[in-house]
Parts: C-alpha cells; sequence; structure tokens
C-alpha cells in the first residue's frame, strides 16, 4: 500500500555529516510512529532514533548528541540528520514507518541505504 524511499547515505570522513531522507508514497491514510534503524555487519539491528505522532523523539544513547531525526507531515517524510560521524556508525540505514488506521498500524520499511565512515 505503501513504499519507502530512502537516500542520502554514502561514504563521509570520520566527523563529518550526512542526512539520510525516507518518503512515504502511495495510498496514505494515517503515519504514526517514524523512525531510523541500522544493522552493522555481523551485529543484531539496533533502533537508532524514533520520531512519535506527538512530536516526541528517543535516540539510541550511542547518537544521542550526534544524530537528530525530523519529519515532515506534509511531505510525509522522515529526516535523520547525522553529525560527527565515526568509524562505529557504519551501518545500512533503513527507515521505518508505522501507517494504516489508528486502530490497526502496520509497520513498513525502506530498503536500506548504506552509511560507511571511514578515512
Amino acid at each position: 500500500q505503501v513504499q519507502l524511499v530512502e537516500s542520502g547515505g554514502g561514504l563521509v570522513q570520520p566527523g563529518g555529516s550526512l542526512r539520510l531522507s525516507c518518503a512515504v508514497s502511495g495510498r496514505i491514510f494515517f503515519i504514526a510512529d517514524m523512525g531510523w534503524y541500522r544493522q552493522a555487519p555481523g551485529k543484531q539491528r539496533e533502533l537508532v532514533a524514533i520520531s512519535t505522532e506527538s512530536g516526541s523523539t528517543n535516540y539510541a544513547d550511542s547518537v544521542k548528541g550526534r544524530f537528530t531525526i525530523s519529519r515532515d507531515n506534509a511531505k510525509n517524510t522522515v529526516y535523520l540528520q547525522m553529525n560527527s560521524l565515526k568509524p562505529e556508525d557504519t551501518a545500512v540505514y533503513s527507515c521505518y514507518v508505522q501507517h494504516g488506521r489508528r486502530d490497526y498500524l502496520v509497520n513498513y520499511w525502506g530498503q536500506g541505504t548504506q552509511v560507511t565512515v571511514s578515512s
């Protein structure tokens, strides 16, 4: 019903910045939470940041103070501004949204975008 298209990944040096975007398209009814996960090779997927419908945000301890999640509800888009990047931030970043009716929400995922932090 909905599709998520991510952009903004790439190669960056330590200390650099990247901005990820995730645009939701299709037949959109209601979007609740929007967020980002990441998975590094050989590691479990971890929640990076989440933005709730009410506007609150939460971050993994490892990215607090460096990453900022934001959303543009008019454009059905969620962003992840990543500053002061470290090599350990290298991973495939995937966005997700909760979509559907308020009483029945389904999680949808993007295809993932590679972020590599290396000198």
